[in-house]
């Protein structure tokens, strides 16, 4: 059987808020003008995309659990959840699709506790410190991989 041409963004918490938080670090531009990136890039691509975006950790793991059933590959900035969330890297060792890590800042260039990405080990790759380019490049390398 093929392989789903279809990969989930997944968006961790506080990133609904950006456009408004901490810009200088995030740049200004919102979720869903990210969105519409990753959207324009997918069908340049190819490649059908279902993006969410959660401030729960639970539903984070759950959408994890479910994605072999739908997709090929899946594009996570788990925010936050990157440098605290065994469950969510437990989730994607089980999984066993490709994953690529992604972040908007150069998380090895912040505060001390971003620099370690408890899902790094569970990934096939990590992108971070392109702005909105590290989602475009993570679905990039994504596609690689169906």
């Amino acid at each position: 059987m093929a392989k789903k041409r279809k990969i989930l963004v997944l968006h961790g918490p506080n990133l609904n808020l950006l456009g408004k938080r901490q810009p200088e670090i995030y740049g200004r531009l919102t979720l869903e003008q990210i969105n519409r990136k990753i959207r324009s890039l997918a069908k340049e691509l190819e490649v059908e995309v279902e993006i969410r975006q959660s401030n729960s950790e639970g539903e984070m793991v759950g959408w994890i659990q479910e994605s072999p059933e739908q997709f090929g590959a899946l594009v996570i900035n788990a925010a936050a959840y990157t440098h605290s969330s065994v469950a969510l890297r437990d989730a994607l060792t089980a999984v066993g699709i490709p994953a690529v890590e992604v972040h908007i800042s150069n998380i090895h260039k912040r505060e001390e506790f971003r620099k370690r990405s408890l899902i790094a080990e569970a990934v096939v790759g990590q992108i971070a410190g392109f702005g909105v380019n590290s989602y475009l490049l993570g679905l990039r390398a994504a596609v690689e991989y169906l």
